[in-house]
């Protein structure tokens, strides 16, 4: 009773954790206690309530877009890589949870030998051995050996009392890794969902101006056949013959580079959703036009962004990390209790495995410490520390790199709805001056080759607020993805 009682301290140190307790993430903003209260490149048409995180490609109202978007999001190989590693830390966070507890082992052994006469000038007679358990042999002669059979039960177990918290800084290290595998997971859903809809946007960009390219071809082709025709009848001069044509020459050498960008993003798409290329040649094939922007977009606050972004939380879970492994290295500084028990049963008989008399138990403490260790377990503190260290850097490079890429898609965003509303009351003029120079040729006031050249200026400004309008959905994209936007929570294995 006196040597357990004699145990209590040391098992009482086992409420001891060495090492710093993490307290949540540092400032990371310069000199301010928290981010600023709203983002300072957005403008009145940006409403501060928070934006729904996952499925923002639906503000778009392409059900094409949203088909894609699910598709890659089931099969595209970098997220199936993401959902591996989580799977993985997860099953390591087991792992260590499991090491907490004891160890038990059961064993079941039967052994025969044949061993040679000895005279040691005494009588021979039994032998036994135990191997974690009670055991007996049979000891017979015969043609100048001896026979012996043994049988064995046994069962033995282990436990290392965590005195100084070294197991349960490992499990903390190993809980923070996991969720930062989980916001990995979802980072890596951010990044695709934006690369799946700024595909689908180049595809639809693409297959616009290839149509208003090829229009194009055909009224500047009209208007120099007709130059021709004047030239041919002493009206028209050569210089305007070789202006023309040399519009017509510029316009298709565009035309096959467009061609040529319609089926990259068609492969894009594809290998996005986990196909092979060709895959989607069939279902996009038909042009649709390029998806807008909801008229006013949900963007939050700082504060809210730093919270949501997934990057920012794994870089704040492997800090998390990295500090606990710091309480794993000061532990190993420390002496180490493991207790161990062994109980068998066992003789030279299958009869004996039944008879308690034969009960071996054993039960040792045993307690170890390397003092001489005392500066390689430094050392590895302060690599531990190290690691701390970079890992809050980084942490800090994030959120700054997160407020920056916010920012700049929010001046980018307005910047690009100014030029679209530009472009449009010039494609509204354009319109307009094609249509009263048609009039004014029905009218016979006007020539066919001013009616063509009006509309050859309308197609031209169309095709400026085509790409307008492209580069103001990619900058709403751009602007998702730096919002943190387009993720779902994993589900647990």
């Amino acid at each position: 009773m006196r040597k357990q009682l004699s145990l209590i301290p040391l098992l009482l140190l086992g409420a001891c954790t060495v090492g710093p307790n993490y307290a949540g993430p540092p400032k990371a903003i310069g000199s301010a206690a928290s981010p600023p209260a709203g983002f300072a490149r957005a403008d009145t048409t940006l409403a501060t309530t928070a934006p729904a995180v996952a499925d923002w490609w639906t503000t778009l109202n392409d059900p094409m877009l949203t088909w894609l978007e699910q598709r890659a999001l089931e099969s595209n190989p970098n997220v199936a890589v993401a959902q591996a590693r989580l799977k993985q830390a997860r099953s390591a966070l087991r792992l260590e949870r499991a090491n907490q507890a004891p160890n038990a082992n059961a064993s079941a052994t039967y052994l025969h030998a044949n061993l040679p006469e000895l005279n040691l000038g005494g009588s021979s007679g039994e032998q036994g051995g135990a191997n974690g358990g009670a055991s007996g042999g049979s000891a017979n002669g015969s043609g100048g050996g001896t026979n012996v059979d043994f049988f064995n039960l046994g069962f033995d177990a282990s436990w290392e009392i965590d005195l100084f918290g070294g197991r349960r800084r490992t499990v903390e290290a190993a809980r923070a890794s996991a969720e930062a595998a989980e916001a990995n997971v979802a980072d890596a859903q951010v990044s695709l969902s934006a690369d799946v809809a700024q595909a689908y946007i180049g595809l639809r960009d693409a297959q616009q101006r290839l149509i208003l390219a090829r229009e194009a071809s055909k009224m500047q082709r009209d208007t120099l056949n007709l130059t021709l025709q004047r030239f041919n009848n002493g009206t028209a001069s050569q210089l305007e013959v070789e202006r023309l044509r040399n519009q017509v020459e510029s316009t298709d050498a565009q035309i096959l580079p467009l061609s040529s960008s319609v089926e990259t993003y068609l492969n894009a798409l594809a290998i996005l959703i986990g196909e092979a290329p060709g895959t989607l040649d069939q279902r996009l094939s038909q042009p649709g036009q390029v998806p807008l922007p909801p008229a006013q977009v949900a963007v939050g606050d700082p504060t809210a962004l730093l919270q949501r972004r997934p990057d920012i939380r794994a870089a704040e879970r492997n800090l998390a990390a990295q500090t606990a492994r710091i309480g794993v290295a000061e532990a190993a500084k420390f002496p180490r209790l493991n207790l161990m028990g062994i109980i068998g049963i066992g003789g030279t008989s299958l009869d004996a495995l039944t008879d308690l008399d034969n009960l071996v138990t054993l039960g040792a403490p045993m307690l170890q410490w390397n003092v001489l260790n005392f500066g390689l377990a430094n050392a590895r503190v302060g690599q531990a520390e190290g690691a701390r260290d970079e890992a809050e850097a980084r942490y800090r490079g994030a959120v700054l790199s997160a407020l920056r890429d916010a920012e700049d898609s929010l001046s980018r965003f307005r910047a690009r709805r100014n030029t679209v509303a530009t472009l449009a009351r010039a494609k509204a003029s354009a319109d307009r001056s094609a249509v009263l120079m048609q009039q004014r040729y029905r009218a016979g006031a006007a020539t066919l080759i001013d009616t063509l050249d009006a509309e050859r200026q309308r197609v031209a400004a169309q095709q400026s607020l085509s790409q307008a309008v492209a580069g103001l959905t990619n900058d709403y994209v751009a602007l998702q993805k730096a919002l943190g936007l387009g993720w779902r929570a994993p589900t647990e294995a």
